[in-house]
């Protein structure tokens, strides 16, 4: 059985097999949490991703973590908001149960996840959240090495919207 977190809190500090990184399509250094991913992870992070010759959004590739307490990151490319009906939520699941695909390849027991496309992304939050909870859920009903999935939360506000949406799902 794979549990459910939710912690509050830096996702690049996390003793976890593998981090999820919100990821653009070319797997460049960018800001906020992907910012944040490359700047622990050292220089050789970005070397790593540039052979990956970029992700299509929906999608997730691996690399080693380098420098981060976790093995492993995973790159997920999630979609610019459009307004919703550009399959943006389809493309959002998608990275997710990529990303677990990826992680349960790797026989890995732990993931975190950010938030995400809900930062510069715009994706509405509570959307966002659905969406990343109702893909985790899907993907752990079938038997596989994941352990733990963690939905790691910058902010309190986004750790408590987590925390409700899980508690009434």
């Amino acid at each position: 059985m794979t549990i459910l977190t939710v912690q509050r809190g830096d996702i690049t500090r996390l003793q976890v097999d593998a981090i999820v990184n919100a990821a653009n399509d070319h797997l460049a250094p960018g800001a906020g949490v992907c910012g944040a991913i490359h700047k622990a992870a050292g220089p050789e992070l970005a070397e790593a991703c540039y052979r990956l010759h970029g992700c299509p959004t929906g999608s997730a590739k691996i690399t080693p973590g380098f420098r981060l307490p976790a093995p492993w990151v995973i790159h997920a490319v999630g979609p610019i908001w459009n307004g919703g009906g550009q399959g943006e939520a389809e493309l959002l699941a998608s990275c997710y149960t990529r990303s677990l695909e990826l992680a349960a390849e790797k026989g890995l027991h732990s993931i975190a996840f950010p938030f995400i496309s809900s930062g510069i992304y715009g994706y509405p939050k509570e959307q966002a959240a659905r969406v990343a909870i109702s893909a985790v859920q899907k993907f752990v009903n079938s038997p596989s090495s994941l352990q733990e999935v963690i939905f790691c939360c910058f902010s309190t506000e986004d750790e408590t919207l987590y925390r409700l949406l899980l508690t009434n799902n």
